[in-house]
């Protein structure tokens, strides 16, 4: 049986989804020029070539964010993953990236948001909400890493795709991550509150979703509309 055939377990599962955020946030990044598109190269995942970056203050930046992710999503407490882009001059919110996580057992959870720039002087943010928890119980799924591989291939595709349909960022930009979590998450002294950053007369897409048997993650943008004069 090949490493592609392996039946998944939760610690592959948990693998998984973190590559997946790693591997979509380089992507938003790289499609939405938030970064200069030198600074990333090419690597073969999921059956494409997808752009992962090699700036080491922004490597160091989300490895430790997804070193954190992991040990959320083994104790089923990440609710969501959300990439928001912000015009640097304006200072408003104009796309912001939605993934939610669910624990396929049915539980529920609850929020915790972090949020983090995209320089070198990183902020850490956290905030709460109500919902309690779902501890992930079972110990092996029943879908291999081919079929989940397949399913997101097929997000990423969406992601790369996304230039022909999202307005233009006609000034510079950064980005934030926003995790939200269970009540129950132990959160990092250094984590911060923050606001969800919602985006005023806005339009939606949904794109593809994929499952572990453990973890299911579905997928979205939203974006700024833009102004008549901008068509």
């Amino acid at each position: 049986m090949g490493a592609n055939d392996t039946v998944i377990t939760l610690k592959g599962s948990v693998d998984i989804v973190s590559e997946f955020f790693f591997t979509a946030i380089n992507s938003i990044l790289y499609q939405r020029g938030i970064y200069q598109p030198e600074t990333f190269k090419r690597e073969s995942k999921y059956g494409l070539t997808v752009l992962t970056t090699t700036d080491q203050g922004l490597l160091s930046y989300l490895g430790s964010v997804m070193s954190q992710m992991e040990s959320w999503l083994t104790d089923g407490d990440v609710q969501r993953l959300v990439v928001v882009v912000t015009g640097i001059d304006s200072g408003e919110t104009l796309e912001r990236w939605q993934f939610n996580v669910c624990v396929e057992d049915g539980s529920t959870g609850v929020e915790v948001s972090m949020m983090a720039g995209n320089d070198e002087n990183v902020s850490y943010n956290v905030t709460k909400n109500n919902l309690s928890g779902g501890k992930i119980k079972n110990n092996r799924g029943s879908k291999t890493v081919k079929e989940v591989h397949d399913e997101i291939q097929a997000i990423i595709r969406q992601v790369t795709a996304s230039v022909t349909f999202l307005p233009l960022l006609n000034e510079p930009c950064s980005f934030d991550l926003l995790i939200y979590t269970s009540k129950t998450a132990v959160v990092p002294t250094k984590w911060a509150d923050s606001d969800p950053r919602y985006i005023m007369n806005s339009q939606e897409v949904k794109l593809r979703s994929f499952t572990t048997s453990f973890h299911k993650v579905d997928s979205m943008v939203t974006y700024k509309e833009a102004d008549e004069w901008e068509l």
